[in-house]
């Protein structure tokens, strides 16, 4: 009976993270838009802000994959304790 309340509050802190995780992407992905939108004029590689949004863009992606991964992984520990 505990193991089963251990799993579903493991699930729970799984799904929690990945969805802060997910909101943390997706801002970061608006962030490097609103930046690259805002000075994409002077393309090229000393404009600060386009260089940040890009920035920001690909940082979002990197984000999403941890919070994917570490999703994964509790889900896989859940699933190992209920064996």
């Amino acid at each position: 009976m505990a193991n089963v309340a251990v799993k579903q509050q493991t699930e729970r802190d799984g799904k929690s993270l990945f969805f802060v995780m997910k909101i943390a992407a997706w801002t970061a992905l608006c962030v490097g838009l609103v930046l690259c939108l805002f000075n994409i004029n002077d393309f090229s590689d000393s404009n600060a802000t386009l260089m940040s949004g890009v920035g920001f863009m690909v940082g979002s992606v990197f984000i999403y994959m941890i919070g994917t991964a570490m999703s994964l992984v509790h889900k896989r520990s859940s699933e190992s304790l209920s064996e």
